[in-house]
């Protein structure tokens, strides 16, 4: 089996190939790994290999001479990446942080359980902006991954390292988190598939918190498909997460794909977009047009105000949540005369960016200031769901880009944090709604490089997202 095969794997394929027993679970694990550390060298995807992936492997071969097909899960031995703030029962899991250095999981999260009741395989935990940070990759504390198709550029952010995983085939898929953008945004840089899920349709629970009502984990995978398998295997009802939900009971379904309303951002609302995006955008938006999809131009007014009202309302959760590193609790620690020496010295140990938005949200949840813009940044936030809300009461999915810009280069605004916020401009809206979105590769690359926009549902939509993006892939790249 060569690089090639492996990299063109899906989830789909490499089931059917396992039960033909075309390869063993245990030699096409080693294979992944033998190819993924190699290419690693230069992408940096990954922050650790797990060395019992290949036991593992042995596990599952073991159990598919016992099983018959019936009972095999569609995970069944597929080789997948965890991102760092997602817990791994005996594993480490950092965020990407020095202050979290030396953490190792005591127990697994909701998705990882679900994950080994399918039987997939870890094959070790990938790279991130800093408590998922940042839009880029390049704010971890251990090293900078690179974009696939380009190693001068950035693979996006915070699930860089998943995105990168995935789109350079050093596994089938992979897990991030999602609080403004962090799946899609790098789905989209990277040419592959990213889902945020609606809010509360995936537990939590085993999640490195950022933002509370914001953060979602979702899957990274190759093709529309395979990230409806990954959702099916990880979504539901968990007692641990107070906000999870019975899926199946909320779960909206159509008869006919071609049934499905798609609303499409009117022109005004791209302003500031560059000009291959929109290039690329457009050629989607006339893909569906000359497929008879009924199409409407949509406004979003309050699309303006998502930005400092997702800063202010992260910012906040952030720095509440990031309050427990106080050089105690935690293995990484700077022993200081007294607790608050060691208090003070140990959170020295959190990078820029973590610093500027703890200090963000400190601020906005002063006396004096929590008024001012905390409060009202809530009220914001409940105007632009109610947009959304009279928005799907006129149409199913919404297309919009996933990123205002290409893939950057490395460097190019890490000095400059209002350029790097404003690659979440379409994609922070969509969380702090709660709503679900699904990212998409566009029908051309612009400069080599691939372009991503994004389907946005309402809430428990994404039955709808996966019909039409699997119809998408199916007539426009001939993908079943």
């Amino acid at each position: 089996m060569n690089e090639n095969f492996l990299k063109n794997l899906t989830i789909k394929k490499f089931y059917q190939s396992l039960l033909k027993k075309e390869f063993s679970c245990h030699e096409i694990i080693s294979q992944f790994l033998e190819f993924a550390r190699k290419s690693d060298e230069k992408i940096g995807a990954f922050l650790e290999f797990f060395d019992d992936a290949k036991e593992k492997a042995y596990e599952v071969d073991l159990f598919l001479e016992k099983e018959i097909p019936k009972k095999v899960p569609l995970l069944c031995g597929v080789p997948c990446a965890i991102k760092d703030n997602i817990l791994i029962e005996g594993k480490g899991a950092w965020a990407a942080s020095k202050i979290l250095e030396g953490y190792i999981a005591p127990y697994d999260a909701f998705v990882i359980k679900k994950l080994k009741e399918n039987k997939a395989i870890f094959l070790g935990r990938t790279n991130m902006d800093e408590f998922a940070m940042g839009s880029s990759c390049e704010y971890s504390a251990y090293k900078i991954t690179k974009n696939p198709w380009d190693l001068e550029r950035v693979p996006g952010g915070s699930s860089g390292g998943s995105a990168a995983a995935v789109a350079s085939g050093q596994v089938i898929f992979a897990l991030g988190s999602d609080t403004g953008g962090s799946i899609r945004q790098p789905a989209a840089f990277c040419g592959v598939v990213g889902l945020k899920p609606t809010y509360g349709s995936v537990s939590r629970f085993g999640l490195i918190a950022m933002a509370s009502s914001l953060d979602q984990i979702g899957p990274i995978t190759k093709t529309v498909a395979d990230c409806e398998i990954v959702f099916n295997a990880i979504k539901g009802k968990d007692p641990n997460d107070a906000t999870s939900l019975d899926y199946q009971k909320y779960e909206k379904k159509i008869d006919e794909v071609k049934e499905i309303k798609i609303g499409v951002l009117k022109e005004e609302f791209l302003k500031g977009t560059q000009k291959e995006v929109l290039e690329a955008f457009s050629e989607v938006v006339e893909f569906f047009r000359k497929e008879k999809f009924k199409i409407k131009e949509i406004s979003l007014n309050f699309l303006k105000y998502a930005l400092p009202t997702y800063y202010i309302i992260m910012s906040a959760e952030a720095s509440s949540n990031l309050a427990r590193y106080d050089g105690i609790k935690y293995p990484a620690s700077i022993e200081g005369k007294s607790w608050k020496e060691t208090y003070k010295k140990t959170r020295q140990l959190f990078g820029d960016e973590v610093i500027r938005r703890i200090i963000l949200g400190t601020f906005v949840l002063s006396s004096g200031y929590i008024e001012a813009f905390y409060k009202k940044a809530q009220k914001a936030r409940e105007l632009i769901k109610a947009e959304f809300e009279e928005v799907f009461k006129e149409v199913d999915v919404i297309l919009m880009p996933t990123s205002p810009t290409l893939p950057f280069k490395i460097g190019e605004k890490i000095e400059d944090p209002i350029q790097m916020y404003l690659s979440d401009i379409f994609t922070l809206p969509v969380n702090l709604a709660g709503i679900c979105a699904l990212n998409l590769r566009a029908l051309n690359f612009k400069n080599n490089l691939p372009v991503g926009f994004q389907m946005i549902g309402n809430y428990f939509a994404e039955n709808l997202l996966f019909e039409l993006g699997k119809f998408y892939e199916r007539v426009a790249f001939n993908l079943q």
